[in-house]
């Protein structure tokens, strides 16, 4: 005889009391929304550091601020230490860890790596930043990308300098291109020789001038701009090469009317303007930028200011908008599935139609290569060390200033 029927609890009552208890407790159970575990890989550490950290704070405000919006999402952060393996072997060790869905990992070569994993192991990869082409021309299954390539860059950064012209009535005559030889540096240079030469802009292209992100100075290279003398200096760098070349510049004497980087980071980072003061106003960034007229950038923002309050949220925004958004974009995919399994997810993913985000442009949508072609490029220019959009319209907060104002007497 069982110890239940001794105790004078018959089999039939604890079965009864059983049911009961499953009818009232499914009324909790169903009321816990599911939640995606996410994987964010940035090079938070190494040479990247600055821009991967920025991307970290936007990750660690996208929870709160995706559940305001019904999204329940929990975040492993990853550090890549801006080296390739590194990235390779912590992705393969997230995915073995339960993440569902990875997204990153901002430099191009440590996204590709990230790919191969992901696609492996049939988890997807959401990319938030990295522009190399090959990036969604390899045929990956398992990988969207939210962000612009090398080509998309150059050409709707040479588009906007169009416009940048027609508003302000300044004309440029010639233009030197320098970029670093990196892997990004190099895919933008090919961009350019691909695209300028159609593109119908009302200045020619000097030269092309590499430099090694290395290196201690850009001496030689500003000695010959401006042996040239360009009225423009079109540029491709990051923040520490960005700082070199404005300090050469000023030692050099070397005023051109603008210096517009037609799709890359460097000149809106917190550490240029740490380092330059105002030597770091005026210059220009024809990129993807986030609207800060969107009701969601401004949630992000009040948002950050809370969480990061040592930190700005206009000089971070870029890289905390398109972080926040790649989290947001498999948030969507999660909830529209119902389910956490890669298949499932990546389909989902791929009828992703989200209207209200934070970056400039319409609906985050894919293509057949897992491309958003829907993103554009505003132009923003430095104003106060603060980051500013100028245009288009529809978005700015401030006019364009051309041309830029003379180093001697900045304040």
């Amino acid at each position: 005889m069982s110890s239940c029927i001794r105790s004078g609890v018959s089999r039939r009552h604890l079965l009864a009391g059983a049911a009961a208890i499953a009818l009232s407790a499914p009324a909790i159970v169903r009321a816990q929304t599911p939640t995606l575990k996410i994987a964010h890989i940035a090079p938070r550490s190494g040479y990247l550091a600055a821009p991967g950290q920025a991307c970290h704070r936007g990750a660690l405000i996208a929870p709160k601020v995706l559940a305001d919006y019904g999204y329940r999402v929990e975040l492993m952060h990853v550090d890549s230490e801006t080296n390739v393996d590194v990235a390779r072997t912590q992705a393969e060790r997230v995915i073995s860890e339960g993440a569902s869905v990875i997204v990153g990992a901002f430099e191009s070569a440590a996204t590709l790596a990230v790919a191969q994993v992901c696609e492996q192991r049939k988890v997807p990869l959401v990319v938030s930043l990295g522009s190399a082409p090959q990036i969604t021309e390899q045929g990956y299954q398992f990988l969207v990308r939210n962000f612009q390539t090398n080509p998309q860059l150059l050409a709707n950064g040479l588009r906007a300098i169009k416009d940048l012209m027609a508003a302000t009535g300044v004309e440029f005559k010639k233009a030197v291109y320098l970029h670093a030889n990196d892997t990004f540096g190099t895919g933008q240079r090919q961009a350019m020789d691909k695209t300028f030469p159609t593109a119908g802009m009302p200045f020619t292209l000097a030269e092309s001038i590499a430099y090694d992100p290395k290196a201690q100075d850009l001496t030689v290279e500003v000695t010959k701009i401006r042996a040239i003398n360009p009225d423009l200096v079109l540029i491709i760098t990051r923040a520490p090469d960005a700082i070199k070349l404005v300090r050469d510049m000023v030692r050099q004497r070397f005023e051109p009317k603008a210096i517009i980087s037609p799709g890359s980071p460097g000149l809106y980072d917190e550490e240029f303007y740490q380092a330059l003061g105002p030597l770091a106003d005026y210059h220009m960034v024809n990129i993807p930028w986030v609207n800060p007229k969107a009701p969601m950038t401004q949630a992000l923002e009040a948002a950050f200011k809370t969480a990061h309050p040592n930190n700005r949220f206009a000089a971070d925004c870029f890289n905390v908008g398109f972080t926040y958004e790649a989290i947001l974009i498999a948030a969507d995919a999660f909830k529209r599935a119902g389910a956490s399994d890669g298949a499932a997810l990546m389909a989902a993913l791929k009828t992703t139609d989200i209207a209200d985000h934070v970056i400039i442009g319409g609906p985050i949508r894919f293509d057949d290569k897992g491309q958003n072609n829907n993103i554009a490029s505003a132009v923003m220019q430095n104003r106060n060390r603060v980051p500013t959009v100028v245009l288009p319209k529809e978005a700015a907060v401030m006019a364009p200033v051309l041309p830029m104002p003379p180093w001697q007497g900045r304040t």
